[in-house]
């Protein structure tokens, strides 16, 4: 008897191919669980990367779009059906039919930008605030965080905020007198803070910025009219989306501003008043650290800026003014035009090793079409790499290649992309160490080439 006799008439063989649909069942049981995503998208600059046109392209294969942190100071454009929708709290995923909506807890929230935000969403879909989910741990933007806001920004304390109020909530949070979402269907608890707190305020309006005091009765009453169209929308997120990690589903974790921009990380004291790395994500949610399983980082094929603050390859010269025009490089929350320069690799390496990112998706290529030359900043001549500390002072090294001067927009396919084009992005990948995955090359959905 040879050896495939023996192995053939073995009984445990036997019982293999006996079993062998249920064996493949289970594989494929298997790989279905193992394929569940749970991915966090990040910007790697000072914000505007794109991140919102990246959720809304993506969003097709997942079941939440969960925003993590920041407010209506987020200004994310995505294009729909031939239209520019700008979200500012509302996750920007959810033209998505597909997607929940989850608003979390390191989110700040500003009801009157929401209920706009909302009307204008329910033209796409009339029945949209039932995939809208809002943490009850959120806390609430109230009208005197944003008069202080504005009022600061007026004078020498300015750093070129939003004016939305963002900031002076962060501060009453963390100064322990903040008012959350869930104080609200507390109404006693609820006059009673925010009594306090107009008390508090109206001492800084008056006496230090000589202002007219805010009436705590008025916006008692417009804050419980609120209470009650937000009522249905409530949850604690912490338990909602542990029982969607149990249930398997996927799940995207929308980030606001970009990691340059991080309370800690960034450029100091130029930044937004929250943590915009991938970590904030857990805490922002409620969720273990280990359920971020991966981070994609988006990333302009050039650099922008709004407001104050370094910016070591800004341009000030034709090359700038031509990536603003081109680009319609104005803030969709501001209106302000964005500084504008090219790619830094020092910024993305810094930002990329904060997030533990592999990959990247690179925006606005198509801007760079305008271009004869493209430069792409691969150094410093002062220092080794890429430290907010002393941004301000560092001296950039390019490297400059031939520009493509091809419209691209229309192309899908990474091979029809111009040798010049290709080029560039070798150059990136070269010197960031990162895979370029994806390639925006126009601002509609599809508009994309996956590298």
């Amino acid at each position: 008897m040879n050896w495939a006799t023996t192995v053939f008439k073995n009984p445990r063989f036997l019982d293999f191919f006996r079993n062998l649909n249920e064996n493949v069942l289970t594989f494929l049981n298997l790989y279905v669980q193992l394929a569940i995503m749970k991915i966090a998208v990040v910007g790697l600059q000072w914000g505007d990367e794109g991140k919102g046109k990246i959720v809304d392209y993506l969003g097709k294969n997942f079941d939440i779009d969960a925003r993590f942190q920041g407010g209506t100071n987020a200004g994310h454009t995505v294009h729909f059906k031939g239209k520019k929708v700008i979200f500012h709290l509302i996750p920007c995923g959810l033209l998505n039919k597909n997607l929940i909506g989850v608003i979390g807890a390191g989110c700040v929230f500003d009801p009157t930008v929401f209920f706009n935000e909302l009307e204008n969403l329910s033209k796409f879909d009339p029945d949209i605030s039932k995939r809208i989910k809002i943490s009850k741990f959120c806390h609430l933007i109230m009208p005197y965080h944003i008069l202080l806001d504005k009022i600061r920004e007026e004078t020498k304390q300015g750093i070129g905020t939003t004016k939305k109020g963002i900031g002076a909530t962060y501060e009453d949070k963390y100064s322990r007198v903040g008012i959350r979402m869930g104080d609200l269907f507390n109404p006693e608890l609820f006059k009673e803070k925010l009594r306090a707190n107009i008390s508090r305020k109206n001492v800084i309006f008056m006496e230090i910025y000589h202002t007219e005091p805010l009436s705590d009765s008025e916006i008692y009453d417009k804050y419980m009219e609120y209470a009650e169209r937000l009522k249905p929308m409530i949850v604690d997120d912490t338990k909602f989306l542990s029982e969607t990690v149990a249930n398997n589903k996927n799940i995207i974790f929308e980030g606001a501003q970009g990691a340059l921009l991080d309370i800690s990380f960034g450029t100091y004291p130029y930044v937004t008043s929250s943590h915009t790395i991938c970590g904030s994500a857990s805490i922002g949610l409620g969720l273990p650290p280990f359920n971020v399983e991966n981070v994609i980082g988006v990333t302009k094929a050039y650099t922008t800026r709004v407001g104050l603050g370094p910016f070591p390859t800004e341009s000030d010269t034709e090359l700038g003014e031509n990536l603003r025009k081109v680009g319609q490089e104005f803030g969709s929350t501001t209106g302000r035009p964005r500084r504008c320069g090219p790619f830094d690799v020092s910024v993305v390496k810094y930002a990329a090793r904060l997030n533990g990112v592999k990959e990247i998706i690179l925006t606005k290529f198509d801007v760079l079409s305008s271009l004869d030359k493209i430069k792409i900043a691969v150094g410093y001549s002062n220092a080794k790499e890429f430290d907010p500390f002393i941004a301000g002072e560092l001296s950039p090294v390019y490297e400059e290649i031939s520009g493509f001067k091809k419209d691209i927009s229309q192309i899908r396919n990474f091979d029809d992309l111009p040798p010049e084009a290709k080029e560039y992005i070798k150059l990136i990948e070269h010197y960031t160490g990162l895979r370029v995955k994806y390639i925006s090359v126009g601002p509609e959905r599809e508009a994309i080439i996956k590298k």
